[in-house]
């Protein structure tokens, strides 16, 4: 069968990543022929100031080698720019004359730097600041010559004065407003940047127009608008790009500020597809990197036929890659109408911070000195995370809300290369920088795939989207909505949405409606699919047990020696001799190597075979134990004090509470593991401020507590409420778990979860809105008669036998 045949014209970034993402989802679908305008193969444009500053060479800067383009079957035509479109016989024609057809054509013609039309402006020694050819050119001129101005004072001219003076040039930086990065930075963030540049030594002359540029044979001077002269040996102009659509208006293609295309980033050609700088969105064009690849997986998912992906705009945040400069811009910095903004200012330090806010939530932040913060304002922008209840301590960070475990975060910027990032899979700083700068990575899970940071408990995950947002620099962005896993482009909140407004009731038709690349998935998209279709209808979907993991599916905690631990419940921590008989007698009967008192107040019973298992399940179900869940993404434990039935100081029957609390929510399903705790009065001897879901006893009755954790991060709870019967703590509880149940993504516990959607938005779901509330507790105690079966006595009665049976083994 002949292939389509696919013409890329633009061999940088944008295009290039559309052509990977393409890869991965329909490798053999088209032949594809590149055309690059330079005579490099792709590279990667962002670290064109490291190159100028020395602290990288061209070599280690390029993302797809020529061998990559032939071992892929793709032909690349490098120093050969298309310059025509044939439209109606749909083919392009090259420089050299080169014609090539098409059935699919992708323009990624980029940008071209802003040459400001002033006498001299074609003189040798001056430079736009785009690409490799640009960058030589400066390093070649600071060789021989030691002058230079830079024409610009936004993020780029910048980042080329500082590459320049690392060159050993006297730099100045010459700028129309009396502001440097006005698009970016507020007039007292600008001005602590410009004086920390001037003490390592560039020199900047402000509001001043550029009039000519002078000289012979090679600029000599810059003339303004005032009659003073600056003598120069190199003029660099950075003063903004256009998008380069000279091509497509060449062609007929509508174009207005660039080329326009709609959601699935095609043109008013069908044909026709454009990414990258040279498009216009929604009236919209972006010179950032990370936009652009959101725009590449869109057209990917289109030019594979799939058809779902739609591009909607990108949220972006700037920070300059100058060495020791910490600088942080997103959103709606420069505030307006209906905008609130709130301030600290230290100038003896060096430390700005602005927040703009609007009904309740973040539109806009500038940070100068202390960008810790930076990724977590920015997720919050995007999130539109109601941030009423954090207000008084937003601006302090999300150190100062509680949780402990961000503290890490800050140190990004502050650690070396040989400090250790990920204990999980030790993995240091310099392994994650070094895989970021030699292999193009851009996203947290392009790292994860790399490096293994991130990638197994998670706890370092804000680390490295800190170190991936100082290396990058502004064109690192997390993505809108993140995808599942590699089998789709769809987010668990839309998968979640699909199944609830389709009436997906199995993982089969998961996978055919939503169009998933792999007609099986994989293990890390079928756990989340099982979970939310058996979240979403519980008495009609199947819960599938292959698609658990390993100790949800044997219903035991697998140890590094590979037998097995079993915790019966034993409710609101409180026992009898007759089950702590029963305990001892299966423990003595089954040989177990070790009894454990857990943290939970059970009984953990270690060193079990596989085989063991249903044996000693049957025992303890005869002696009237559930299973305690200890294995799963669910209800886990209610852990008390003894209250005020035996302790001077209780206020309230706490373990009373507590058995009843555990026996109400035992059994549940969620999206992780869920703890619960009840103290009998204010001293929390239970610990209740670090639990998913606390209750600590007062005089009057009970406050709830949410969104604690006491794990590898640790997050004191935010308080939901007080009331003043148990039926009350009931009601409140199992609405809380099914809100959470319902709309939280597939491993995220409360902690990450009340931090993203906002204690605002929770409190307005259960405390304010008493109809929706009670709506949300009856779905909760629907669910749990389809919840609370035991697996251990199911299984101990023979179901699902095989799994426990041992394979013989057969010689031959």
């Amino acid at each position: 069968m002949n292939k389509e045949r696919l013409v890329l014209v633009g061999n940088g970034m944008a295009g290039m990543r559309t052509i990977e993402e393409l890869l991965k989802l329909e490798p053999d679908l088209y032949e594809i022929t590149v055309f690059g305008a330079e005579p490099h193969p792709n590279y990667n444009r962002i670290l064109l100031s490291p190159v100028l500053s020395g602290e990288k060479t061209i070599d280690e800067i390029i993302l797809n080698s020529r061998d990559w383009y032939a071992e892929r079957g793709i032909t690349l035509h490098t120093g050969d720019p298309v310059e025509h479109i044939d439209r109606r016989n749909r083919l392009v024609r090259s420089r050299s004359g080169l014609e090539v057809p098409y059935d699919r054509l992708v323009l990624a013609t980029g940008s071209n730097p802003f040459i400001i039309p002033v006498p001299g402006a074609d003189l040798p020694g001056v430079l736009g600041y785009r690409d490799i050819a640009d960058v030589e050119a400066m390093i070649e001129t600071a060789r021989g010559f030691k002058r230079a101005i830079v024409i610009g004072g936004g993020l780029l001219g910048l980042e080329a004065a500082y590459g320049l003076q690392q060159q050993g040039m006297e730099v100045t930086v010459v700028h129309l407003l009396d502001t440097l990065m006005e698009r970016q930075l507020d007039k007292p963030a600008a001005a602590l940047l410009k004086a920390s540049l001037e003490k390592r030594g560039l020199t900047f002359l402000m509001e001043a127009q550029t009039a000519a540029i002078q000289g012979r044979d090679r600029v000599e001077s810059v003339r303004f608008a005032d009659g003073s002269e600056i003598a120069t040996d190199l003029v660099v102009m950075a003063v903004g790009i256009r998008p380069n659509m000279a091509l497509a208006q060449s062609a007929g293609i509508h174009c207005e500020r660039g080329i326009v295309v709609d959601d699935t980033m095609l043109t008013y050609d069908a044909r026709i597809y454009a990414i990258g700088e040279c498009v216009q969105h929604r009236g919209h064009c972006y010179g950032l990197v990370a936009p652009l690849f959101e725009q590449a997986k869109v057209c990917a998912n289109h030019l594979a036929k799939l058809g779902y992906g739609r591009y909607q705009g990108s949220v972006t945040s700037t920070k300059l890659k100058v060495t020791g400069i910490d600088l942080f811009s997103a959103g709606q910095y420069q505030g307006g109408d209906g905008c609130e903004e709130i301030r600290f200012q230290d100038p003896g330090a060096g430390i700005y911070k602005k927040l703009v806010i609007r009904e309740n939530r973040l539109a806009g932040a500038v940070l100068y000195g202390d960008t810790i913060d930076g990724a977590w304002f920015f997720q919050l922008m995007r999130e539109g995370t109601d941030i009423s209840e954090i207000r008084e301590d937003l601006l302090f960070g999300q150190a100062h809300l509680g949780d402990s475990g961000h503290g890490g975060q800050s140190q990004a910027a502050l650690m070396t290369d040989e400090m250790q990032v990920c204990d999980c899979n030790g993995v240091c700083k310099g392994e994650i920088v070094k895989a970021i700068t030699s292999k193009g990575l851009f996203t947290l899970e392009d790292v994860k795939l790399h490096t293994k940071a991130a990638a197994s408990c998670g706890s370092c995950t804000g680390l490295v989207e800190q170190i991936l947002a100082s290396t990058l620099g502004s064109d690192y962005s997390t993505p809108e909505a993140k995808p599942i896993c590699k089998c789709t482009d769809y987010s668990h909140d839309q998968v979640r949405a699909a199944i609830r407004e389709q009436h997906l009731t199995s993982l089969s038709d998961c996978f055919e409606k939503l169009d998933w690349r792999q007609p099986d998935g994989c293990h890390v998209c079928r756990p989340a699919l099982n979970y939310y279709l058996i979240s979403t209808w519980p008495a009609e979907a199947l819960d599938d047990s292959q698609s658990r993991f390993v100790n949800e599916r044997v219903h035991a905690n697998i140890q590094k020696d590979g037998t097995y631990s079993v915790i019966p419940r034993i409710f609101g921590g409180e026992t009898s001799p007759a089950q702590l008989r029963a305990i001892a007698e299966a423990a003595e009967k089954y040989a177990v190597r070790s009894v454990k008192i857990t943290g939970g107040q059970r009984i953990d019973l270690l060193g079990l075979t596989k085989e063991q298992l249903p044996h000693i399940w049957k025992d303890l179900t005869d002696a009237g134990f559930v299973s305690g869940h200890a294995y799963g993404k669910s209800m886990r434990t209610v852990k008390t004090c003894v209250g005020s039935q035996w302790c001077r100081f209780g206020v309230q029957d706490s373990t009373k509470m507590g058995i009843e609390l555990e026996e109400l929510t035992w059994g549940s399903w969620t999206p992780h593991k869920f703890k619960l705790a009840v103290s009998g009065c204010p001293r929390n001897c239970a610990e209740a401020t670090i639990k998913d879901f606390g209750v600590v006893a007062i005089e009057s009755g009970w406050e709830l507590h949410i969104g604690g954790n006491g794990g590898v991060k640790v997050r004191a709870t935010d308080v939901l409420c007080r009331v003043t019967t148990p039926e009350q703590v009931k009601e409140y509880c199992g609405a809380f778990m099914q809100l959470y149940r319902e709309e939280a993504r597939y491993l995220e516990r409360t902690a990450p979860w009340v931090e993203r959607v906002g204690l605002a938005y929770i409190k307005k779901r259960i405390v304010e809105d008493e109809i929706g509330r009670r709506a949300f507790y009856k779905r909760f105690l629907e669910s749990q008669e389809q919840a609370q079966v035991d697996p251990w006595k199911e299984r101990a009665a023979g179901a699902e036998a095989h799994e426990f049976t041992a394979l013989k083994q057969v010689n031959g």
